[in-house]
């Protein structure tokens, strides 16, 4: 078997363009994700049984069904509804990078806000009593401490979501869109070459998860290096 270099030089414009996409799709997912993820890891530590029951059906019926379920109900299955195409909502809810964008960050965030309760509910009771003698409010405990804390030690379980999410983006192409994935069917489709055409769309994503994991690695360093063992 002759791997064929021309079809693949061709064709990297097609896959730079669709690299473009997927990296716009994982960073507004994951931002949007994170937003909703924050409020939500809060729910799963309250005390409030509504509220903690709340945040948990949440998490558990999104971890608990496939993304491509999820997509596609928000692509196709609102379409159906003549109240959603009737109202503001629908110039939006047409667009299959909104609605791949809102797919991707409903699943992130429940993932996310199961990471972020764990950390709190793993917080060193140290901080929590130092913070109560230093007489601050709860809220301002949250916001100056505890979630800080947690933050910093989730990012090791966070980086695995991220990557987890830039793997998922491929599922983008099933909705028209062309991101790495898109671009090698639509390099398959012309050329009939699939080895070719995924073998590249591989390589793309080996090179961003190499670039994600040394980033996640350094931010480890720089915000988690007090917990590294001493070094004798």
């Amino acid at each position: 078997m002759i791997f064929d270099y021309n079809v693949v030089w061709d064709a990297l414009p097609l896959y730079f363009s669709g690299l473009l996409e997927t990296l716009k799709l994982l960073g507004l997912s994951l931002l949007f994700g994170l937003l909703a993820a924050l409020p939500l890891g809060l729910m799963r530590v309250s005390r409030q049984p509504l509220v903690n029951l709340t945040a948990w059906l949440y998490t558990y019926v999104i971890r608990g069904t496939p993304m491509l379920v999820q997509l596609f109900l928000i692509y196709y299955g609102l379409a159906q509804f003549e109240a959603v195409r009737e109202s503001f909502l629908w110039p939006w809810l047409s667009s299959a990078t909104f609605c791949a964008c809102l797919a991707f960050a409903v699943n992130t965030s429940a993932y996310t806000a199961e990471i972020i309760a764990g950390s709190l509910k793993a917080t060193p009771h140290g901080e929590i009593e130092a913070a109560k003698a230093m007489g601050m409010s709860r809220a301002k405990m949250y916001r100056r401490i505890l979630l800080p804390s947690a933050l910093r030690r989730a990012l090791p379980q966070y980086s695995n979501e991220v990557i987890m999410m830039l793997q998922t983006t491929s599922l983008a192409s099933i909705v028209t869109l062309i991101d790495i994935t898109g671009a090698a069917r639509t390099v398959n489709a012309q050329y009939y070459l699939p080895f070719e055409a995924y073998i590249t769309a591989g390589a793309f994503y080996l090179c961003l998860t190499f670039i994600l994991v040394r980033l996640f690695k350094l931010a480890e360093r720089r915000w988690l290096g007090y917990l590294a063992p001493r070094k004798g």
